[in-house]
Protein backbone atom coordinates (compact mmCIF):
# COMPACT_ATOMS: atom_id res chain seq x y z
CA UNK A 1 0.00 0.00 0.00
CA UNK A 2 2.66 2.30 -0.63
CA UNK A 3 4.07 4.57 -3.55
CA UNK A 4 3.38 2.55 -7.13
CA UNK A 5 7.06 3.47 -7.67
CA UNK A 6 8.75 2.25 -5.04
CA UNK A 7 6.78 -1.36 -4.54
CA UNK A 8 5.14 -2.19 -7.80
CA UNK A 9 1.85 -2.68 -8.23
CA UNK A 10 0.54 -1.59 -4.79
CA UNK A 11 -0.79 1.47 -5.58
CA UNK A 12 -3.61 2.55 -2.97
CA UNK A 13 -7.35 1.28 -4.86
CA UNK A 14 -10.35 3.42 -4.78
CA UNK A 15 -11.95 3.59 -0.84
CA UNK A 16 -15.02 2.29 -2.84
CA UNK A 17 -13.88 -1.52 -3.40
CA UNK A 18 -12.42 -2.00 -0.20
CA UNK A 19 -15.72 -1.93 1.36
CA UNK A 20 -17.13 -3.83 -1.24
CA UNK A 21 -13.63 -6.29 -1.02
CA UNK A 22 -13.93 -6.29 2.65
CA UNK A 23 -17.18 -4.86 4.46
CA UNK A 24 -16.47 -6.21 7.74
CA UNK A 25 -12.25 -5.01 8.50
CA UNK A 26 -12.21 -5.99 11.97
CA UNK A 27 -13.63 -9.11 11.53
CA UNK A 28 -10.83 -10.04 9.39
CA UNK A 29 -8.08 -8.62 11.96
CA UNK A 30 -9.60 -10.75 14.72
CA UNK A 31 -9.42 -13.65 12.82
CA UNK A 32 -6.03 -13.20 12.04
CA UNK A 33 -5.40 -12.95 16.01
CA UNK A 34 -5.09 -9.25 16.60
CA UNK A 35 -6.23 -8.52 20.20
CA UNK A 36 -6.61 -6.23 22.77
CA UNK A 37 -3.76 -5.36 24.89
CA UNK A 38 -0.96 -5.84 21.88
CA UNK A 39 1.24 -3.27 19.91
CA UNK A 40 0.66 -3.46 16.56
CA UNK A 41 2.30 -2.21 13.93
CA UNK A 42 0.33 -1.80 10.31
CA UNK A 43 2.80 -1.73 7.50
CA UNK A 44 1.88 0.16 4.36
CA UNK A 45 -0.83 1.28 5.92
CA UNK A 46 -1.89 3.29 3.18
CA UNK A 47 -5.64 4.58 3.92
CA UNK A 48 -5.83 3.60 6.51
CA UNK A 49 -8.69 1.16 6.50
CA UNK A 50 -7.04 -1.69 8.55
CA UNK A 51 -5.63 0.74 10.76
CA UNK A 52 -8.66 2.50 12.13
CA UNK A 53 -10.88 -0.64 13.55
CA UNK A 54 -6.92 -2.04 14.34
CA UNK A 55 -6.27 0.84 16.82
CA UNK A 56 -10.17 0.19 17.80
CA UNK A 57 -9.07 -3.56 19.00
CA UNK A 58 -6.29 -3.31 20.82
CA UNK A 59 -6.84 0.19 22.21
CA UNK A 60 -4.37 2.23 20.65
CA UNK A 61 -1.31 0.85 20.35
CA UNK A 62 -0.69 0.78 16.92
CA UNK A 63 1.78 2.29 14.59
CA UNK A 64 1.17 3.13 11.26
CA UNK A 65 3.72 2.93 8.72
CA UNK A 66 3.71 3.98 4.94
CA UNK A 67 6.09 6.05 2.78
CA UNK A 68 3.33 8.13 1.26
CA UNK A 69 2.21 11.32 3.25
CA UNK A 70 -0.42 11.78 1.73
CA UNK A 71 -1.78 8.39 2.51
CA UNK A 72 -0.49 9.01 6.15
CA UNK A 73 -3.18 12.18 6.83
CA UNK A 74 -5.94 9.96 5.19
CA UNK A 75 -5.55 7.44 7.68
CA UNK A 76 -4.88 9.87 10.12
CA UNK A 77 -8.56 10.89 9.65
CA UNK A 78 -10.11 7.75 9.02
CA UNK A 79 -8.64 6.76 12.29
CA UNK A 80 -10.13 10.08 13.72
CA UNK A 81 -13.59 9.46 11.98
CA UNK A 82 -13.42 6.27 14.10
CA UNK A 83 -12.85 7.56 17.36
CA UNK A 84 -9.94 5.78 17.73
CA UNK A 85 -6.25 6.67 18.68
CA UNK A 86 -2.48 5.74 17.70
CA UNK A 87 0.62 5.92 19.27
CA UNK A 88 2.18 7.07 15.72
CA UNK A 89 2.16 7.80 12.17
CA UNK A 90 5.48 7.13 10.54
CA UNK A 91 6.15 8.48 7.32
CA UNK A 92 9.48 5.95 6.12
CA UNK A 93 9.87 2.90 3.67
CA UNK A 94 8.96 0.05 5.41
CA UNK A 95 12.25 -2.00 4.79
CA UNK A 96 13.75 0.78 7.32
CA UNK A 97 11.24 -0.69 10.07
CA UNK A 98 13.57 -1.64 12.67
CA UNK A 99 14.92 1.89 12.67
CA UNK A 100 11.39 3.33 13.59
CA UNK A 101 10.26 2.13 16.41
CA UNK A 102 11.61 2.88 19.76
CA UNK A 103 10.45 -0.56 21.14
CA UNK A 104 9.51 -3.97 20.35
CA UNK A 105 6.11 -4.99 18.86
CA UNK A 106 3.72 -8.00 19.58
CA UNK A 107 2.79 -8.24 15.75
CA UNK A 108 3.54 -6.64 12.43
CA UNK A 109 0.59 -6.66 9.55
CA UNK A 110 1.44 -5.97 6.03
CA UNK A 111 -1.87 -6.30 3.81
CA UNK A 112 -2.09 -6.12 -0.15
CA UNK A 113 1.79 -5.33 -0.56
CA UNK A 114 4.10 -8.17 -0.03
CA UNK A 115 3.93 -9.20 -3.58
CA UNK A 116 5.23 -5.98 -4.82
CA UNK A 117 8.71 -5.47 -1.90
CA UNK A 118 11.36 -5.82 -3.85
CA UNK A 119 13.63 -7.58 -1.34
CA UNK A 120 10.90 -9.67 0.36
CA UNK A 121 13.71 -11.33 2.86
CA UNK A 122 14.92 -8.12 4.02
CA UNK A 123 11.75 -6.64 5.44
CA UNK A 124 10.94 -10.52 7.06
CA UNK A 125 14.39 -9.67 8.61
CA UNK A 126 13.43 -6.43 9.63
CA UNK A 127 10.01 -7.44 10.85
CA UNK A 128 11.88 -9.96 12.69
CA UNK A 129 13.92 -7.50 14.22
CA UNK A 130 11.26 -5.10 15.61
CA UNK A 131 8.91 -8.04 16.91
CA UNK A 132 9.14 -9.12 20.90
CA UNK A 133 9.55 -13.07 21.76
CA UNK A 134 6.75 -15.23 20.19
CA UNK A 135 6.11 -11.67 18.28
CA UNK A 136 3.58 -12.50 14.93
CA UNK A 137 3.95 -11.76 11.61
CA UNK A 138 0.64 -11.59 8.93
CA UNK A 139 1.16 -10.82 5.54
CA UNK A 140 -2.36 -10.75 3.65
CA UNK A 141 -1.61 -11.83 -0.24
CA UNK A 142 -3.87 -12.57 -3.27
CA UNK A 143 -4.20 -15.80 -4.03
CA UNK A 144 -2.48 -17.22 -7.57
CA UNK A 145 -5.32 -17.05 -8.98
CA UNK A 146 -5.45 -15.55 -12.64
CA UNK A 147 -6.39 -11.62 -12.51
CA UNK A 148 -9.18 -11.46 -14.86
CA UNK A 149 -10.97 -14.10 -12.44
CA UNK A 150 -10.55 -11.29 -9.42
CA UNK A 151 -13.11 -8.74 -10.54
CA UNK A 152 -14.19 -6.85 -7.64
CA UNK A 153 -17.24 -3.97 -9.05
CA UNK A 154 -17.41 -5.60 -12.14
CA UNK A 155 -13.09 -5.11 -13.42
CA UNK A 156 -10.41 -7.19 -12.31
CA UNK A 157 -8.04 -6.09 -9.65
CA UNK A 158 -5.06 -7.02 -7.88
CA UNK A 159 -1.49 -7.28 -9.23
CA UNK A 160 -0.40 -9.29 -12.63
CA UNK A 161 -1.29 -12.88 -12.27
CA UNK A 162 2.60 -13.49 -12.39
CA UNK A 163 3.11 -11.10 -9.03
CA UNK A 164 0.57 -13.16 -6.83
CA UNK A 165 2.09 -15.44 -4.14
CA UNK A 166 0.56 -18.71 -2.89
CA UNK A 167 0.51 -19.49 0.65
CA UNK A 168 3.56 -21.91 0.19
CA UNK A 169 5.73 -18.93 -1.70
CA UNK A 170 5.49 -16.50 1.14
CA UNK A 171 6.46 -19.59 3.77
CA UNK A 172 9.34 -20.26 1.69
CA UNK A 173 10.32 -16.82 1.76
CA UNK A 174 9.18 -15.90 4.98
CA UNK A 175 10.65 -18.81 7.34
CA UNK A 176 14.18 -17.96 6.73
CA UNK A 177 13.88 -14.79 8.30
CA UNK A 178 13.54 -16.83 12.07
CA UNK A 179 9.38 -17.54 11.52
CA UNK A 180 7.50 -20.42 11.29
CA UNK A 181 4.18 -20.43 9.82
CA UNK A 182 1.30 -20.91 12.55
CA UNK A 183 -1.60 -20.63 10.25
CA UNK A 184 -3.51 -19.87 6.87
CA UNK A 185 -6.36 -17.56 7.23
CA UNK A 186 -9.35 -17.62 4.16
CA UNK A 187 -9.91 -13.70 4.22
CA UNK A 188 -12.38 -13.81 0.99
CA UNK A 189 -13.10 -13.68 -1.73
CA UNK A 190 -9.33 -13.61 -3.30
CA UNK A 191 -7.20 -13.23 -0.27
CA UNK A 192 -5.73 -15.19 2.35
CA UNK A 193 -3.60 -14.37 5.62
CA UNK A 194 -0.56 -16.34 6.45
CA UNK A 195 0.08 -15.26 10.24
CA UNK A 196 4.06 -16.44 11.41
CA UNK A 197 5.33 -17.10 14.39
CA UNK A 198 8.90 -15.52 15.63
CA UNK A 199 10.94 -18.51 16.75
CA UNK A 200 13.00 -17.31 19.75
CA UNK A 201 16.77 -17.61 18.92
CA UNK A 202 17.51 -20.74 21.04
CA UNK A 203 14.98 -22.72 19.75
Amino acid sequence: MTLEGFFPATAMPDQDWWTALWPDPMSTLRALGIRSGMTVVDLCCGDGYFTAPMARIVEGRVYAVDIDPAMLEQARAAIEQAGANVLDLIRADARDLAELLPGKADYVLIANTFHGVPDQSALARAVAAVLAAGGRFAIINWHPLPRADTTILGQPRGPKTEMRMSPEHTRLVVEPAGFALEQIVEVSPFHYGAVFNLIAADE
